[in-house]
């Protein structure tokens, strides 16, 4: 059990039942009832905000966005401040890094970016990760563009049990993004697998996603 991975999808889920299936999920894995799992998903619209995050980040008021059906979320997780919405496939991996033998966080988190950089690749976009920035951007169209970012990440950890996990944007409506300074990076772009693709984007694509991130992730912690 101790190193197996199992892949859950559980559809589009409101943001506080997925931190409550989290929670369930953390506590049976430290208990040691159950083993490691990745929880797909998705997400209604919501703002969320890491433990660290400048609240001068989320540009609209929560008024303003709770009058939009916009949630908004302080979370105990790494990373500022993204923004979750349908089309967005997001995974948390609830992983026992010491029943792995693998007490390294940093290391963890470079091992998730490796994980979409290559799911990405199955998918026919190709991207990369950037020195000092945590997540996945797509590559350079030019010199001097600016940086495109299509997945973030942000994790905790509880008792070398991980926990929240990664974005990535699939078919998702970019225009949520307007509300933030994404990941508190000024100057950068986000984008999307559907965006990147263009009309070379298939129908499934989401399904697509949906395999090969969990096929990425069953090879990284396999």
């Amino acid at each position: 059990m101790d190193r197996e991975l199992r892949i859950e999808w559980l559809g589009r889920v409101p943001y506080a039942e997925g931190l409550e299936r989290q929670r369930k999920a953390l506590e049976a894995r430290r208990e040691g009832s159950a083993g490691d799992v990745l929880l797909l998903l998705e997400h209604p619209p919501v703002i969320t905000l890491g433990r660290r995050a400048d609240r001068r980040h989320v540009l609209a008021s929560r008024e303003a966005l709770a009058a939009r059906g916009i949630e908004l979320f302080e979370v105990a997780r790494g990373g500022d401040v993204t923004y979750h919405g349908p089309g967005q496939l997001v995974g948390y991996p609830i992983v026992d890094l010491a029943a792995r033998d693998a007490r390294d966080v940093h290391a963890f988190l470079r091992g998730i970016e490796s994980a979409l950089v290559g799911a990405l690749a199955a998918l026919g976009v190709s991207a990369r990760t950037h020195r000092g920035l945590t997540g996945v951007f797509a590559a350079q169209s030019r010199p001097g563009a600016p940086r495109r970012k299509i997945a973030s990440i942000g994790i905790g950890v509880r008792g070398w049990v991980t926990c929240h996990g990664f974005a990535l944007n699939v078919r998702n409506d970019l225009r949520g993004f307007r509300d933030i300074v994404p990941c508190g990076l000024h100057g950068i772009e986000m984008t999307s697998v559907a965006a990147e693709l263009a009309s070379q984007a298939p129908a499934d694509l989401y399904a697509r996603a949906r395999r090969a991130v969990a096929d990425a992730f069953a090879g990284l912690l396999a």
